[in-house]
């Protein structure tokens, strides 16, 4: 059971991708991002490999929609694959196969698509779309997280989640907000505690990357 939330910030043109399962560590194969090109989920009976695949199609130039289409058509038992992916103009595009899990459900708008299986209810996509969209003054990580929480208070997945995710691509070559809960019981709670200790620093390690004499340090010298 899974729900995801992947993004576009109309602001700042970053991409995200929140997530959370009842499996162990869904932050290791599901979401995947890329600056300047987009941001996908592959999940429900996952295969990691249709991520980096669907970020490549979208990054040849392919709309959000084509880039589903092509790589869905070619992938491996696709009717076990549920696929968001927004691309960098802000169309969202979802693909849920015929055997997609449980109560399932997908939503796309400008620059967001959401879906889940195994749900609670039917309703519990909107509500994280709705809460996306609501909070367009805050930072996109926040909001991605607000969306998962939504999606909780909405009546979330059917049964109990253990892992929950958050990745970011703003202007550089790697994901500059990239945080896990892998196990836990409340993952979603864990990983907002996470991200309010993150929050303060994440910019700063990028300056640090790019430019260590500029950025300040937090913890020892030379911490990571």
């Amino acid at each position: 059971m899974t729900i995801s939330i992947a993004a576009r910030c109309e602001r700042t043109g970053a991409f995200g991708v929140a997530i959370s399962s009842s499996s162990p560590a869904v932050g290791s194969r599901c979401p995947n991002v890329r600056a300047g090109v987009g941001a996908v989920s592959s999940q429900n009976i996952t295969d990691p490999r249709l991520g980096p695949a669907l970020l490549d199609a979208l990054e040849s130039g392919l709309s959000a929609q084509s880039a589903l289409d092509s790589v869905s058509a070619v992938a491996t038992h696709p009717e076990f694959r549920q696929l968001t992916v927004v691309d960098a103009t802000g169309a969202a595009a979802v693909f849920s196969g015929a055997k997609s899990l449980g109560i399932n459900a997908e939503v796309t708008a400008n620059n967001v698509a959401a879906a889940g299986n195994m749900l609670a209810n039917d309703g519990v996509v909107q509500a994280m779309v709705n809460s996306f969209i609501s909070n367009a003054d805050k930072e996109l990580a926040d909001r991605l997280i607000g969306a998962l929480e939504a999606g909780v208070a909405a009546g979330g997945e059917a049964g109990p989640v253990h892992s929950a995710a958050v990745l970011v691509a703003t202007n550089v070559a790697w994901p500059s907000t990239n945080l896990r809960v892998d196990w836990d019981e409340d993952p979603i709670a864990s990983l907002r505690q996470i991200y309010e200790v993150w929050e303060p620093q994440a910019d700063d390690y990028v300056t640090r990357a790019l430019n260590p004499n500029s950025a300040p340090s937090y913890g020892v010298p030379g911490d990571e």
